[in-house]
């Protein structure tokens, strides 16, 4: 039966549903037919035993039978009894033995001589007489000959049905799977082609199988969107590890060359320490990132005082900020405590801080704030650099990103903002970016007091 495809199975058990379906609703037109035949036979035998009564009369203590009066109609046989059950008048069918007593008014099946009857008996009082036992005889068989007649057919027309009903099933069930060889297809032609672009498209429908369909699609955007962000990673990645490691490279083959002093082997090696201090920062944040896209990366919950860790990070930037001419300011509620991870929350907001320094404008300023409500802590960085075009302000949160061309000619990995979003939303917080060209820039962070991810 597993071999068999699905559309071939759902029409076999439509037709086998099918056939005993119609084997019951046969079965059961049988028994009320049967019950019917009864019935109408019964009202038919007294219909011709009324009028036979009608047509005897009694004169000088003798019966007297009309004309009319043949004791048979059809198939029926009329007789007529005393009351003492002797024979007066009529008709009895070969093979048939009237069996007495008589009972007034009710359908009998008497078999005589290997032969099914069926007797309806009436006791009729008749003036100057009276009474009358009159039984009607007809042979099951001629009864049965409709009933007979009508079963043949329904056999005959049971395979008719249950045929129809499977060509019919079958031609349904073909119509209702057509989608899911569209999907089929589909599946199978990005799996040849590798081409994540292809989309099934069955367009919109309430059944199982379009709700399917659309799963697939919404899955494939999504196996598309993070296929194409690997290779953007991959590519980004590559190039930003390409510049130290050719820096490397070329210092050591410089060195292995020319060097001659202490002095000149010394600058070469301070030369080698600053790129690779930089891959190893990458390599680092990259780490971090990929255990946290992997559900890795797990926080350390402990209670924590942003005001006293921001007041920390911020004269830990004060120097690289003073290598610029800007100034950090700092506006920040006493003892803010929220549940979080203390180290995680440090790299956020030296990744704000550092974004701020680096992008801002020189001889500037930047402006750390820290207040809260009744449920979070609420941060904020602003700048008064050059500022971020509108239509980047999306791009930023993406790893790898930099807008060097309208934010200044200082350079970075681009991963400090990814890092950032994702340590926020770690702690079930939000933030945002605002800006302006030409007036600055400000992220505004907001996160909860008593964090729920715990």
């Amino acid at each position: 039966m597993r071999r068999l495809s699905i559309k071939m199975r759902i029409t076999l058990w439509y037709a086998a549903v099918m056939t005993v379906t119609v084997a019951a609703a046969v079965a059961f037109l049988f028994y009320a037919s049967r019950k019917e035949m009864r019935s109408s036979t019964a009202y038919t035998l007294q219909d011709i035993l009324r009028e036979d009564f009608a047509q005897i009369d009694c004169e000088d203590g003798a019966l007297v039978f009309d004309e009319d009066f043949a004791g048979a109609q059809g198939d029926v046989s009329v007789s007529v009894f005393n009351a003492d059950g002797g024979f007066l008048y009529g008709k009895t069918p070969k093979g048939f033995a009237i069996a007495t007593p008589f009972a007034d008014g009710r359908l009998r099946e008497i078999v005589s001589y290997g032969t099914e009857w069926y007797v309806f008996d009436r006791m009729e009082a008749l003036d100057g007489y009276g009474s009358l036992w009159l039984p009607a005889v007809v042979s099951a068989d001629a009864v049965a000959k409709t009933y007979g007649s009508m079963l043949r057919k329904a056999l005959l027309l049971l395979p008719a049905l249950v045929l129809l009903s499977a060509v019919i099933g079958y031609l349904l069930t073909r119509r209702a799977l057509r989608p899911v060889r569209q999907i089929t297809a589909t599946a199978e032609q990005i799996g040849e082609s590798r081409d994540l672009t292809r989309r099934i498209a069955l367009g919109e429908g309430r059944d199982e199988v379009y709700v399917l369909s659309n799963t697939f699609d919404r899955m494939f955007d999504k196996l598309e969107e993070a296929f194409e962000k690997e290779k953007q990673f991959t590519a980004d990645a590559s190039h930003e590890l390409r510049t130290p490691t050719a820096v490397i490279l070329s210092t050591c083959e410089y060195a292995a060359a020319h060097a001659e002093t202490l002095s000149q082997a010394q600058s070469a090696i301070s030369s080698i320490q600053t790129q690779a201090q930089k891959m190893s920062a990458l390599l680092s944040q990259l780490l971090m990132l990929s255990r946290a896209d992997q559900g890795q990366e797990k926080l350390q919950w402990e209670p924590v005082d942003m005001s006293e860790l921001t007041e920390l990070v911020a004269e830990q930037e004060q120097e690289a900020a003073a290598a610029r001419g800007i100034v950090i300011h700092t506006q920040l509620e006493p003892h803010l405590l929220l549940l979080g991870d203390e180290t995680l929350l440090m790299r956020l907001l030296i990744n704000l801080l550092e974004n701020a320094v680096k992008y801002g404008q020189e001889n500037g300023i930047v402006h750390i704030a820290l207040t809260q409500d009744e449920d979070s802590v609420i941060g904020s960085i602003r700048d008064n650099g050059r500022g971020i075009a509108p239509e980047n302000l999306d791009r930023i949160w993406g790893r790898f990103y930099q807008e060097d061309a309208s934010r200044g000619e200082a350079s970075g990995c681009g991963l400090g903002l990814s890092m950032a979003k994702w340590i926020v939303e770690a702690h079930g917080g939000s933030i945002r970016a605002e800006s302006r060209l030409g007036e600055g820039s400000v992220f505004t962070f907001i996160l909860p007091k008593k964090n729920r991810i715990s």
